[in-house]
């Protein structure tokens, strides 16, 4: 069995109830494998009183508590973390926005003189930014192309992702380039296949003077942030 569907059936095996030991012997692999591919998991009530019962009866009944605990801490760790990183960040003025895009663009936009001005993700929520940022530089909404590239084992779900991009951009399908599908198995079978909408390219029509612009941006916050790339003759 390959490793991701093995990690997909600890999944599933957890979800139905039982403990990490079990998963391992059933599966054949360590209790470290399968405890990190299930940590994530939360189970319900009753799942949990029957792992307990289960585990009073192996005598594991403090090792279960102890594994819980520890995940409940790590839980309210991350929890702390956000409430740190909230009050640390504050509230985003114009300009940290628009400073926020330009690192944006320095990480994820074509640079290529011959390419379009586009940045790439695979994440909603940075696209959604990025196209906030381009009409913070005087973008027009009619101005987005977007390209989604997506493996073609979900071109049976292609009219659905077409239809999450529109809506979640409140950009119009008609704008929206045909859909690639990219060929080849893929390596990993995910266990959010159905929740998965591609990697979305946000294109601009004509956009080659927004580009020289963004690059010269780009090119003043490495002077002044020191790390430009000294030349020497």
């Amino acid at each position: 069995m390959a490793k991701s569907e093995q990690r997909l059936e600890a999944v599933q095996l957890r979800r139905d109830g039982n403990s990490i030991k079990n998963i391992a012997k059933k599966l054949n692999i360590s209790r470290s494998s399968a405890s990190v591919w299930c940590r994530d998991i939360i189970l319900s009530a009753s799942q949990k009183q029957r792992l307990l019962e289960h585990a009073i009866k192996n005598g594991q009944r403090g090792r279960l508590m102890g594994a819980e605990a520890n995940k409940n801490k790590r839980l309210e760790n991350i929890s702390t973390q956000e409430k740190i990183a909230g009050s640390m960040v504050g509230n985003l003025t114009t300009r940290d926005r628009f400073m926020l895009g330009i690192a944006l663009y320095w990480g994820e936009g074509t640079k290529s003189m011959r390419s379009n001005t586009s940045i790439t993700n695979s994440d909603p929520e940075t696209i959604l930014f990025a196209r906030h940022w381009f009409e913070q530089l005087g973008v027009e909404r009619n101005m987005f192309r977007p390209y989604i590239f997506i493996s073609e084992t979900h071109k049976h779900r292609e009219k659905a992702i077409l239809r999450f991009w529109s809506e979640y951009l409140d950009i119009p399908k008609t704008q929206f380039a045909k859909m690639v599908f990219l060929k080849g198995r893929p390596k990993k079978i995910y266990d959010n296949h159905d929740s998965y909408y591609g990697v979305l390219a946000l294109r601009i029509r004509k956009g080659s003077t927004l580009k020289y612009r963004i690059l010269a941006l780009i090119k003043a916050c490495k002077e002044k942030a020191g790390v430009a790339q000294v030349v020497r003759a």
